[in-house]
């Protein structure tokens, strides 16, 4: 979307004239400065029809959220299914609050990680109903989200994979090094900045509002291996379970045991159905299962087909 783009209205009834005849002045829309961002939000919020949208001012890329209703849970039934079942509050998915709350949530997150050094979008401005936030792209080159990445890597074998995938567990090392924690830490909230450094988006709603920090950075353990699990399993699980235990070597140890606990606590979801029939979240639960089964219990505790 072009906020400066001239409406309709502007145009005259002539097509003969309008190039050379100006529009009414009561049609010329007001453009805030470069850089006047509070402005900016104010102007454009009432205007955005989507939830989230990109926007140019000046020559910045800049990104809109206004308040939205609350997420339903529908998106996450079979990993609250599988967190009830298991006994695992860690997987289960946490309250999207929806409206002004994911806003004020969202802001308040990003300038904490912000503050503790690490790669996410800077809050330009802020409303109750509103917040405007830079791009994570640099001169006018655009960010790759790590699951783009990986979707190619994949293509490439299992090398190109694995030498992805282990940019997201670095990633995600890098924020509990810093005593942070992510929200949903799947590779789509991952993206590789045109400098390499890797940011960090989607915030709207805050784990440890009902959990503990070593719960908090089990979870987005969990939450990377959820999203790539699939494919993983498809193509290295064994050399993939070494990265792993390599990135855990360096985390707290109630956090790996937290991790271990949901190895043992998901072994029975090695036994969901395989067929495709049973939709992509079954699959990915199963492929997580097997992989957390076969890296912290054991060959012997990963089911065959």
């Amino acid at each position: 979307m072009n906020p400066l783009r001239r409406g309709a209205s502007a145009r005259l009834h002539s097509a003969k004239g309008a190039a050379s005849a100006p529009a009414p002045l009561d049609a010329q829309p007001f453009v805030p400065a470069p850089g006047d961002y509070a402005e900016f939000l104010r102007l454009m919020l009432p205007k955005q029809q989507k939830n989230v949208a990109s926007h140019r001012l000046g020559s910045e890329r800049v990104w809109l959220k206004k308040a939205g209703p609350r997420h339903g849970k529908w998106g996450y039934r079979v990993m609250a299914a599988v967190a009830r079942m298991a006994r695992l509050d860690i997987i289960k998915p946490v309250p999207n609050p929806g409206g002004e709350a994911a806003i004020a949530t969202e802001a308040r997150r990003l300038r904490q990680l912000a503050a503790a050094g690490l790669r996410v979008p800077a809050v330009l401005a802020q409303q109750p109903d509103g917040l405007l936030i830079s791009d994570l792209g640099q001169s006018g080159r655009a960010t790759v989200v790590l699951q783009e990445r990986l979707d190619q890597a994949a293509a490439a074998g299992p090398a190109a994979l694995l030498a992805v995938w282990r940019v997201g567990l670095a990633a995600i090392a890098k924020v509990h090094v810093r005593g942070q924690h992510l929200s949903q830490a799947f590779d789509r909230n991952l993206v590789q900045c045109p400098d390499g450094v890797i940011g960090y988006i989607d915030f709207e709603d805050d784990p440890s509002e009902v959990m503990t920090l070593a719960e908090c950075q089990a979870r987005d353990w969990l939450s990377y291996l959820h999203s790539t699990a699939m494919m993983l399993e498809a193509a290295a699980p064994e050399a993939a379970g070494q990265h792993w235990h390599t990135a855990l070597a360096e985390v707290d140890t109630e956090v790996r045991e937290r991790i271990a606990e949901a190895a043992r606590r998901m072994k029975w979801a090695q036994k969901l159905p395989a067929s495709r029939r049973w939709g992509r979240d079954t699959q990915r639960v199963r492929a997580v299962a097997r992989l957390l089964g076969r890296w912290h219990l054991g060959p012997a505790a990963a089911l065959q087909n």
